[in-house]
């Protein structure tokens, strides 16, 4: 049984996916970020960041897991699925999985403050931005035109990947022209694991619901300004 801290997120989304494709027990715990609970000291102790995801797996003496790639590798390594154990199918998955954290994920993350939350609109940096998710779409496209998945076989580099781009709206990013890009989110978006998983915790912004959308932004904006207040 693992204990699972989460909220409404891509990196959430790609551990309770995760999770459910494993057929791994466990109890999910929503923080809400909006209240800093994530920055409470009990928390701060499974995670020194101050950051969701985290896990903490009750059968291993409560051994603490942070970082959703780091997270992401435990539960394969721990359940032997979802990553090859030979050593170059699993350095292929984890060249992907390093690529959605090193690049779609912070380039995707910076898309949405610039051009969602952030109270100022700063061009340049917006088309920064949303240039640089369009170019790393454009290089899972290219991998995705002769691979069913990212890496062989289905695995958690699909899985971190999909967490992100399923929202290349909310980013203001399109994915027109990137057809096999397209194909591969239909495909993993209709297993039903994955839609168990997006909906733990559910999503605060459902479909084209202004107002719920404009209420979430409005407290994306005021995490933004606190953070800057805080550094």
């Amino acid at each position: 049984m693992l204990d699972f801290y989460t909220a409404a997120t891509p990196n959430g989304y790609k551990i309770s996916i995760a999770l459910e494709e494993l057929a791994v027990p466990y109890i999910a715990h929503v923080l809400d970020l909006s209240k800093l609970e994530q920055k409470e000291p009990w928390f701060l102790a499974i995670n020194p960041n101050g950051r969701i995801p985290a896990i903490v797996d009750r059968g291993a003496d409560n051994f603490p897991v942070f970082e959703s790639g780091a997270i992401l590798i435990y539960l394969a390594e721990k359940t032997g699925r979802l990553m090859p154990s030979d050593p170059k199918g699993r350095s292929r998955v984890i060249q992907w999985l390093m690529l959605q954290m090193s690049g779609v994920g912070p380039m995707m993350g910076q898309a949405n403050v610039f051009f969602r939350y952030f109270p100022e609109k700063i061009q340049p940096a917006i088309d920064r931005y949303q240039g640089e998710v369009r170019r790393l779409f454009t290089v899972l496209d290219t991998q995705l035109e002769h691979h069913e998945f990212l890496a062989g076989d289905y695995s958690i580099a699909d899985i971190a990947h999909w967490a992100w781009v399923r929202s290349y709206k909310w980013s203001g990013v399109n994915i027109d022209g990137l057809p096999h890009l397209a194909r591969w989110l239909k495909d993993i978006g209709e297993r039903p694991a994955v839609q168990r998983g997006v909906e733990v915790p559910p999503k605060p912004v459902a479909g084209d619901d202004e107002e719920a959308a404009k209420k979430f932004i409005e407290r994306a904006r005021k995490m933004v300004e606190t953070g800057k207040k805080k550094h």
